[in-house]
């Protein structure tokens, strides 16, 4: 949310009869609840907000610019995702194959993603030489006519302008460096955003309706105030969302968030298309006679017959997996994998693995057997990503983005609105004064402290920037403290 001492102390703009020696009294018998934590809150606020805005700010522009990217590419490369004119039946898979590798000749062919609709082009994915690391050849087929539509270097499902967007919100086009960026931002994110809800309902008000919509008549730094948290009451669900789903992918906390769901028994499960070792693809033993030494196992052998990508996939969708297909060929000892990959409401997610030598069903995966960690997981990422309700989902996003570079905005124009007037020299707003902790009660200092370092450990970034605040904010008192000793 915000980035300011922004709320202010005094009680005076919502309670126009409050008195300056009222206000004391009160919060002195309150010391050890809201009016002890509400320095602290104000303090971080502040800091966090300042320092840590611009990084927010670049994640949420970044952001609006990938949530614009569905509909986007599917006006750019409209010729490469639909055909020419739908027809009465398809061609087999196999023909489409064939379409590509004749267009590409020089890519291995990995995985097949069947048009999904009757106006879609199929998908035919390969590996090339050349490409950079994550990057492969998508060929676009028409799966009426074998026509080939096109080619294109994509990332996974992401066209060329999404992938690209996609790499520059999680860091900037810097590379690993550039993660840094992305993973501080979500570390911080859920922190500002509930700090600043904490203070926003904690802040006195005259009316109810002020908690919740912008305040009327309001001038200055009270109105850009009531449009900052009244904004930020309602975005903060989604900031804390995006926030925990972002950290999944980062670098440091998304390690501890994977151990820690492997241990809980979270860990997304994957079909098993490993085939029989040591026997060929028509079940006989091709290595019989020949002698290994003891304990050494004998390796899969590559298919010595494949009944075919049609074969393979009639044989998937008799067994229940029906909706937008994605098929991997056969490998050094597997065979096919053919997996659902839609992600709407309601989802299809089942897989199954098929032998390449009859067509069994080797193993089967449904997403209703996933572990519940596992289904959060899934859910979360998709709805970060604007997968789960489609455009609906994308619109959402690109609000939560609007939302956050409006509350950046809001926070610097009030901190600058604090600044001392009257002073002749350029000056900016003053922080929350140092101490708060100190004000604390043992009961609630020693929990926040403890919660606090775990939750460092756990988000390293949050820890170590916390720690680094600290230490330059203990040093400016310091340096402070001396210069008002020299001046006294």
């Amino acid at each position: 949310m915000s980035l300011d001492e922004i709320h202010d102390v005094r009680t005076s703009d919502a309670v126009p009869d409050a008195t300056p020696e009222a206000v004391p009294a009160e919060a002195s018998k309150r010391r050890g609840g809201w009016a002890a934590v509400r320095p602290l809150l104000l303090r971080m606020h502040f800091y966090a907000g300042l320092l840590i805005a611009p990084l927010l700010f670049l994640a949420a522009a970044t952001g609006l610019l990938y949530a614009a990217s569905w509909q986007a590419e599917k006006i750019i490369y409209a010729d490469e995702l639909t055909v020419a004119r739908v027809s009465e039946s398809v061609l087999p898979l196999s023909a489409q194959v064939q379409a590509a590798r004749g267009a590409a000749p020089e890519g291995k062919v990995v995985s097949v993603w069947p048009a999904p609709d009757e106006e879609a082009t199929t998908r035919v994915i390969m590996e090339r030489s050349g490409l950079p690391e994550g990057e492969t050849l998508t060929v676009f087929v028409d799966p009426y006519t074998a026509e080939v539509r096109g080619q294109l270097a994509t990332a996974g499902d992401a066209l060329p302008l999404r992938a690209w967007l996609s790499e520059f919100h999680s860091s900037l086009q810097l590379g690993e460096f550039g993660r840094i960026y992305s993973e501080l931002a979500a570390s911080w994110m859920w922190v500002v955003a509930l700090g600043g809800l904490a203070l926003w309902i904690g802040r006195r008000r005259t009316r109810r309706s002020q908690l919740l919509l912008p305040e009327r008549g309001a001038t200055g730094r009270r109105r850009t105030l009531s449009w900052h948290g009244a904004v930020g009451l309602w975005a903060v669900a989604g900031l804390v969302a995006l926030s925990a789903t972002g950290l999944t992918w980062s670098k440091y906390a998304g390690e501890n968030i994977g151990q820690l769901q492997d241990s809980l028994g979270g860990a997304t499960p994957n079909v098993s298309a490993q085939l029989k070792p040591g026997a060929g693809a028509d079940g006989a033993d091709e290595h019989a006679g020949h002698t290994m030494a003891p304990g050494e196992e004998m390796p899969p052998a590559p298919p010595a017959v494949d009944v075919g990508i049609d074969r393979a996939v009639a044989a998937a969708r008799a067994a229940g997996v029906t909706e937008e297909l994605r098929v991997t060929l056969p490998a050094q000892g597997k065979g096919y994998v053919v997996k659902e990959q839609d992600k709407q409401v309601p989802v299809h997610l089942d897989a199954v693995s098929v032998d390449p030598a009859d067509g069994r069903v080797m193993d089967e995966l449904r997403f209703t057997d996933y572990p519940l960690l596992a289904k959060m997981t899934r859910f979360g990422i998709d709805l970060h990503m604007g997968k789960t309700f489609g455009l609906l989902n994308q619109i959402a996003l690109a609000a939560l983005a609007l939302a956050v570079m409006s509350l950046v905005f809001w926070g610097y124009r009030m901190w600058w609105l604090r600044r001392p007037t009257k002073d002749l020299k350029l000056s900016v707003g003053r922080a929350q004064p140092r101490g708060a902790w100190r004000k604390l009660p043992a009961t609630v200092l020693l929990p926040l402290a403890a919660v606090t370092a775990v939750v460092g450990w756990f988000v390293p970034l949050l820890g170590i920037s916390l720690v680094a605040f600290l230490a330059v904010d203990v040093l400016l008192g310091f340096v402070g403290g001396r210069r008002a000793a020299k001046a006294a």
